[in-house]
């Protein structure tokens, strides 16, 4: 079982892609949309939160502390944060779980478990870069969306699809949704 979280970042479309491939890969998941994510949602692709929704196999609200997924005893195999705001890998570096997407964050690193974070901010100031250091150093995958273009990517869906290869990789999924270096 693997926990997907939305945050408010550009690139919301990584999200939806990965949950779409664990729907096509028969992998059970679990969703949390920010607010902002909601808003992002709408301005940058065709669909709507309640469309993302109905990918999951379970939903949680983003300000339930008391989801199953903020407590430590919940079984999952790794959480991806994809895209993640500078905002949200702040609070999650210095322990401020102030909603369920950081809280299952902070669940996720103190039970060393596997997590994934895609930060989509460019150019990254020296606090970006000393949260994401400090969030690696404590186990977490720091994966940007930054797509390899040896594999001639041709269309925005292959870059798309790139980045969420890297991810089920990263989470230890087979996968084939991307062309590999040959």
């Amino acid at each position: 079982m693997i926990v997907v979280a939305i945050t408010g970042a550009s690139g919301v479309i990584y999200g939806i892609r990965l949950l779409e491939a664990l729907k096509e890969l028969n992998i059970e998941n679990s969703l949390v949309i920010s607010d902002a994510a909601r808003i992002v949602i709408e301005s940058e692709t065709d669909y709507n939160a309640e469309d993302v929704i109905k990918l999951a196999d379970t939903y949680y609200e983003f300000n339930d502390l008391t989801a199953s997924i903020n407590s430590g005893s919940f079984k999952a195999d790794g959480l991806a944060i994809v895209p993640c705001s500078m905002k949200t890998l702040s609070s999650i570096a210095n322990g401020y779980g102030a909603n369920t997407i950081t809280r299952v964050a902070d669940v996720f690193l103190k039970e060393r478990r596997n997590m994934v974070i895609v930060p989509r901010e460019t150019p990254l100031r020296s606090i970006h870069l000393q949260n994401m250091l400090t969030l690696s150093q404590e186990g977490a995958t720091i994966l940007p969306a930054m797509p390899g273009f040896y594999s001639t990517h041709d269309t925005v869906d292959d870059q798309i699809n790139f980045i969420v290869g890297k991810i089920l990789d990263s989470l230890k999924i087979e996968n084939d949704i991307y062309r590999r270096w040959e």
